[in-house]
């Protein structure tokens, strides 16, 4: 080549990279440069110390922890408004790649937020349905390991009355509740199961109170869907299970298990598609389910000792069927009587 042409030959090539520089991705531009990293705002309405939001929060600190992702959050936001103002702020000021949370309460501020903000990621709890091109949703589908903790408690009941304490009967809050009393029924279809709503997200003194409530008329077993109810159960000494994740150390006496939600598959899933610029607007209901690994029931510790031996032996033969898909769980979203 002669020095004529090198010149040209070296401008085109300098064009070309600059071009293709131009092109890369969200995904792929300024977070590869830190590792592969992508950059996660948390947006949650209650404390993380409320189990549903904290799920959220434990499962992107696991990624942070595992160096997938940068973090950041923001707790106990509320519903008068504050989220659409923290999740503006956010998309201005720090232009995440990702953002996440629970929205619900807060849907119409969630959604008209990701919609002004396209280029960000958005996925969050919610009881709708996804929006194109950048809202993602998720929620707790333990209705799964619900049914087999009903099934535990129809066999441990010795007074054939079992309490549950609940926070809003909203549909995802109804399919636990329900999918908990068609368990019991399987097993013991004589029990009564006592049903109460909190009419909050997180209120454990209410909770508690209606727990003892339950236990004063008659229940010796019960479903802490909400946080205090398992402190009513020690008390009181009567058998509880947990919900969304393994507190077994609140009362380990009397805690038996209950379901667990694993947001880790979710949170793996939407983090390579972000990182790979793929992210698509989609319902993650199957990543929190128990094929997937994110259902399933918090280790007994040594509790299951406590479960009659025909009844724990069908439980295991529900979690195969259920996992090979042989056996549906029912989804019932309708509001429980407060008798059953």
């Amino acid at each position: 080549m002669s020095k004529k042409s090198f010149v040209p030959f070296i401008i085109a090539v300098l064009m070309i990279a600059s071009l293709i520089a131009g092109c890369a991705g969200a995904g792929e531009g300024d977070t590869a440069a830190e590792g592969g990293k992508i950059s996660v705002f948390g947006a949650y309405a209650t404390p993380i110390e409320e189990p549903w939001d904290g799920v959220i929060h434990n499962a992107l600190l696991k990624a942070k922890e595992e160096g997938l992702i940068d973090y950041t959050y923001t707790e106990d936001i509320g519903y008068s408004g504050d989220m659409e103002r923290v999740l503006r702020e956010v998309a201005e000021q720090q232009k995440p790649d990702l953002i996440m949370g629970d929205a619900f309460v807060n849907e119409e501020a969630v959604r008209r937020v990701a919609a002004d903000y396209p280029e960000i990621a958005f996925a969050f709890g919610s009881e709708l349905g996804p929006v194109s091109p950048n809202l993602a949703v998720f929620d707790n589908w333990i209705h799964e390991p619900a049914y087999l903790c009903g099934m535990m408690a129809g066999g441990l009941t010795q007074t054939n009355t079992i309490g549950v304490v609940a926070a809003v009967p909203i549909p995802e809050v109804n399919r636990l509740v329900n999918a908990f009393i068609a368990g019991v029924k399987e097993t013991n279809p004589d029990a009564q199961v006592l049903v109460s709503f909190i009419n909050s997200f997180f209120d454990p003194a209410t909770a508690k109170e209606q727990a003892l409530a339950h236990i004063a008329a008659g229940a010796d077993v019960l479903y802490a869907e909400r946080a205090g109810v398992i402190e009513a159960a020690a008390e009181k000494g009567v058998y509880v299970f947990g919900n969304m994740s393994d507190q077994n150390e609140i009362a380990p006496e009397y805690v038996i298990t209950g379901p667990v939600w694993d947001m880790t598959p979710t949170v793996e899933y939407v983090v390579s598609q972000v990182k790979a610029g793929t992210f698509t607007s989609m319902d993650l209901k199957d990543f929190s389910m128990m094929a997937k690994g994110g259902a399933y029931l918090a280790d007994f510790h040594g509790n299951d000792s406590k479960v009659p031996a025909e009844i724990l032996a069908t439980v295991n033969a529900r979690i195969e069927e259920i996992k090979n898909g042989s056996f549906r769980v029912p989804i019932d979203e309708a509001q429980p009587a407060a008798v059953n």
